[in-house]
């Protein structure tokens, strides 16, 4: 017989992990599967926002972060060319950011899968999504010894990215998708500082972004519209050095520095999966992914991931129906995350911005409180909705008026 787990959870790592973890933590049986082995690296922006630090905060895992020696972020900064808008993305509670490197975090958040009693297998693929009767009841799949294993559940969570096998098995509703927008590449950099900056450059149909991870190195990141991703393919260094060049004074600070290891990157798509059905659930990109340009993807998935395993919390507790506990988790999910969705998206297209936000950014340029406002906006601390809301425009537009007034009447 084999032995039945309450879950079995496809991908461990930023949101397969914290399910796996804190379903295990509430006493029930987890399986965890993934073909890597930890600690392994994976493309990634890096970026853990302020309110993804919370989460690693509430899990008592943050210490094991800050203990690793990555740096911290406590300003974000955007600039424009003609001027820069510098601000702090957090809040009192959780005011700072980080950059880890996966290697390191996602290691972290494996082993505490493990410490709260979940059973983790690595270098396990799975081959199969087993259903009967319209329902997932479980997993195929063997060892890098090549054993076929069968494992049986009530739930099988998709945590396994934008490839995932089990979004392949149940083929799940997809909407509001859109192509790939952005394609980017990066490397990291010793013997750049970046002194708690986690730096932007926006430039017509360009972008690049620096901050500081691990081991004193600088991950810069350089993107270019989807468009141009085959051509520039060809000669990715090249296309990297040219959009650095807009800057001319970042360009004289890489200089100075040594690239310390191959160009990474890709393009990806923009969509929402429904993310539940009979027997089985997907939570992280599986479910849900958009552009990397906002850097996202680790603040989302651990906070789907509670979500996810509230929901699965209470279907486990017999507290509610899996269709009742489910659709409120893939409604908040959605309620989460639309507004930055449609925010990303249009970023992504590295399109100039129109008169009226050109208006608004001079206007947020040297307003301390409107700077940290629009570095909160893109970290996801607030909202875009909440932002851009008219009265919140209204206000910092009066603010830039009223101080337009003030040094004229000083003149």
């Amino acid at each position: 017989m084999n032995k039945k787990f309450d879950a079995i959870v496809v991908g461990a790592r930023c949101a397969g992990s914290p399910t796996a973890m804190l379903l295990a933590r509430q006493g029930y049986r987890v399986l965890m599967v993934d073909r890597a082995t930890f600690p392994s690296d994976t493309v990634s922006t890096h970026i853990l926002h302020p309110l993804g630090v919370s989460a690693l905060s509430r899990w008592g895992l943050l210490d094991r972060l800050t203990a690793t020696g990555c740096p911290p972020i406590h300003t974000y900064t955007f600039d424009f060319g003609p001027f820069t808008i510098a601000g702090s993305p957090g809040t009192r509670q959780a005011p700072l950011a980080y950059c880890p490197r996966r290697t390191i975090l996602d290691k972290l958040l494996v082993d505490a899968a493990v410490e709260s009693g979940a059973e983790v297998r690595e270098g396990f693929a799975v081959d199969q999504v087993l259903i009967e009767d319209g329902r997932v009841v479980g997993i195929k799949g063997h060892s890098k010894q090549g054993d076929a294993i069968v494992e049986r559940a009530d739930v099988v969570v998709g945590a396994d990215g934008r490839h995932s096998v089990v979004a392949e098995a149940v083929r799940p509703e997809q909407y509001d998708d859109k192509p790939p927008l952005l394609a980017g590449y990066y490397t990291y950099w010793s013997g750049l500082p970046m002194e708690g900056r986690f730096e932007q450059y926006i430039r017509e149909h360009r972008g690049f972004a620096a901050v500081a991870t691990h081991d004193d190195l600088t991950l810069v990141i350089a993107g270019w519209p989807y468009a141009e991703f085959t051509e520039n393919k060809k000669d990715i260094e090249g296309s990297y050095r040219k959009t650095i060049e807009l800057a001319p004074v970042f360009a004289d600070r890489l200089r100075g520095a040594r690239q310390e290891a191959r160009f990474a990157g890709k393009a990806v798509p923009n969509y929402f999966r429904k993310p539940y059905g009979p027997g089985w659930a997907l939570v992280g990109d599986a479910g849900y992914n958009k552009d990397f340009i906002t850097a996202q993807g680790i603040m989302d998935a651990f906070r789907h991931a509670e979500l996810c395993a509230g929901a699965l919390t209470e279907v486990f507790s017999g507290t509610r129906s899996f269709e009742d506990a489910m659709g409120d988790y893939h409604r908040a999910r959605d309620a989460q995350v639309k507004a930055m969705y449609e925010f990303t998206c249009e970023l992504a297209t590295l399109e100039p911005p129109s008169p009226e936000m050109q208006q608004l950014f001079g206007a947020i340029h040297g307003n301390q409180e409107a700077m940290d406002g629009f570095a909160r906006l893109n970290a996801g601390t607030t909202s875009p909705a909440e932002f851009f809301a008219p009265e919140n425009v209204d206000a910092i537009m009066a603010a830039a008026a009223s101080s337009s007034r003030k040094k004229v009447l000083r003149r």
